[in-house]
């Protein structure tokens, strides 16, 4: 947290970082001493803000001003423009996304005005490796409060009346948890942080951690006081090294200021904290797999009941909730349980964090009130579907999530209705689709992550998925036939229900979801051996519109196989045997002269 009177807060998240962030800020601190200004302005290291497609993205404060695409030797010239002369770059301020302010403050831009920071407070306001930044914005607040106010049952009871639910998922209510394991027999417990994040397309745990590990820490100690647990795990995927470097200086720093370890802050309460980090199996998110990945065995679910907060690691109860989870409970203490109840709806309290990404104009990490509609996130925060497409679908809860079409956008954000509508919460994952995704190649594409992702352990789900998957790559062959639909439905059905851990129980949902929105589209592969996304290389097959094409011959360049001929200014020709369905000629067309046959035609009926 910068002490001088102007401070430049460059984003050390994963994605800025890959974008050579850290580059950047050494190239500020020597620009800004060669020009005699490091006496005046600060630079300083910050959690990711969130816009992750335009990285690396630096904040400027007091002026609340977000600049974006800087590269190191464009340093120099940004200083001198705009701390010495007073000029903003236009070229490298965030734009509002309204087509009014060209020089915004950041909080009239649409992707970040819409927002409510609760978990994500923090953002681009201190540096995440810094124990003494957190306690300056009220860090470890929340933890002596509880120490010196709260008794175990009173810090529960808090958790209940707030509302909050467990983030990873099913939505279970966070403080019952907590007291259903306090209330189990024995002496011994644990606590645990899934931060095991597996979905393709999800940061939201990973971020929260590289940005604000000591608001986690913080939570799990009072979860571990009110529980009753003297030793946690955070158990963290071995491919998040950013997160895991954070995590674990936060631990030591907490340690050394004797906030973990024996007697916290003078008080009666010790606990520890060790980090777990695992080896990239999808299964281990799942609680029972992860207690056993703990404990050194094969990461296999475990029949339920008893469930781990009466019998988890090593048989002694244990309670798991995931890093967003334990990332609110701050908060709640802090502010308390009225103040977080008031955000959201009846039964979705709170924010939810999600990850933006796909076939969307703004990518990133928001934090929204549960109740906001999809239609809220995408279009207004996201600022829809770039490049003129239409908006097809929206999947959400991860690989076992449902997808939802544009019929189902203004559903509100609620744990309950969005299982109503055949998807579900799950971690936060938002993955955006535009016409151009073909959503039986996206159901195969899940089902073959999960069969793979599959322990093997229970029957219908191995077997399941398997046959699901061997159908789904037959329909996109296009050697399914009708009553090929008929199978795979039974099959999504039976896995779903017949399936032990929640992999099996929610991996049929991509499945169901486009069975049930996108049924003509599974039609006009079966029946008519088409696919209208012209995905399916099997299903389609090129021409040249001769009335569109113009010769430009940028298809001609474009073509990897030297299938396209003809001369400038001339119609051209696909030689079919040579073509291998890349899409190459398809994507660069200006003109749209280069289609499969017109599959709108069909009727289905």
């Amino acid at each position: 947290m910068g002490s001088k009177r102007t401070t430049i807060y460059v984003c050390m998240g994963t994605s800025c970082d890959a974008r050579k962030s850290r580059r950047l800020q050494e190239a500020f601190s020597r620009a800004l001493k060669d020009k005699g200004l490091h006496d005046e302005i600060d630079v300083s290291a910050t959690s990711c803000l969130g816009y992750c497609d335009e990285g690396p993205n630096i904040l400027i404060e007091p002026e609340n001003l977000m600049y974006h695409n800087l590269n190191e030797e464009d340093v120099p010239f940004f200083i001198e423009e705009h701390f010495i002369k007073g000029n903003r770059l236009e070229n490298y301020i965030l734009a509002p996304g309204n087509g009014e302010l060209k020089i915004p403050d950041m909080t009239d831009i649409n992707f970040f005005k819409h927002q409510r920071l609760v978990v994500l407070r923090n953002r681009g306001r201190l540096e995440p490796d810094s124990i003494d930044e957190y306690i300056a914005m009220d860090g470890y607040a929340a933890l002596s409060k509880v120490l010196e106010e709260y008794t175990p049952e009173s810090i529960i009871v808090e958790i209940i009346d707030s509302g909050l639910r467990g983030r990873g998922g099913a939505g279970f209510p966070t403080g019952r948890k907590w007291q259903i394991c306090r209330n189990a027999p024995g002496n011994e417990k644990y606590i645990v942080c899934n931060a095991d994040e597996g979905d393709p397309g999800a940061f939201m745990d990973r971020s929260i951690l590289e940005s604000d590990p000591h608001a986690v820490i913080e939570g799990m100690i009072i979860g571990a006081r009110a529980i009753g647990a003297n030793q946690g795990f955070v158990y963290i995927r071995d491919e998040y090294p950013l997160a895991v470097q954070r995590i674990k200086k936060a631990i030591q720093q907490a340690e050394d200021y004797g906030l973990l370890g024996d007697h916290i802050l003078g008080s009666d309460f010790s606990f520890t904290l060790k980090i777990v980090r695992g080896a990239g199996a999808f299964v281990c998110g799942e609680e029972t797999a992860l207690l056993a990945s703990i404990e050194g065995k094969v990461g296999r679910p475990r029949q339920r009941p008893p469930f781990p907060v009466i019998k988890g690691l090593w048989r002694k109860p244990t309670n798991i909730n995931n890093v967003e989870t334990w990332a609110n409970v701050p908060h709640i203490i802090r502010n308390g349980a009225k103040w977080f109840s008031n955000i959201g709806t009846a039964k979705s309290k709170g924010t939810k964090i999600f990850s933006l990404v796909g076939k969307v104009t703004n990518t990133g990490l928001v934090e929204v009130p549960m109740g906001i509609t999809l239609r809220e996130v995408i279009f207004d925060i996201g600022a829809g579907i770039p490049g003129d497409k239409k908006f097809k679908a929206v999947q959400i809860g991860g690989p076992s999530g449902g997808c939802l079409p544009d019929k189902m956008l203004d559903i509100p954000i609620d744990y309950d209705q969005l299982v109503q509508a055949g998807a579900m919460m799950g971690s936060g994952g938002l993955i955006v689709m535009d016409e151009t995704t073909c959503m039986v190649d996206l159901a195969k594409y899940f089902t073959k992550f999960l069969y793979e992702e599959s322990c093997g352990k229970c029957w219908s789900c191995r077997e399941g998925l398997r046959r699901m998957l061997e159908i789904l790559t037959k329909i996109t062959e296009g050697k399914a036939k009708e009553e090929d639909l008929d199978t795979l439905r039974d099959l999504a059905e039976m896995t779903k229900y017949a399936s032990m851990c929640g992999l099996g129980q929610t991996a049929a949902n991509p499945v169901l979801s486009t069975l049930k929105y996108f049924e003509k589209e599974y039609i006009l592969h079966v029946r008519y051996k088409r696919c209208p996304a012209k995905v399916c290389k099997a299903l389609i097959n090129f021409y040249v519109i001769p009335e569109r094409c113009t010769g430009c011959m940028r298809c001609v360049a474009a073509c990897p196989t030297g299938a396209i001929t003809g001369p400038r200014s001339e119609p051209h020709n696909i030689d079919q045997s040579k073509c291998i369905k890349c899409r190459a000629c398809y994507e660069i067309c200006k003109f749209n002269a280069i289609e499969d046959v017109i599959v709108d035609a069909i009727v289905i009926k």
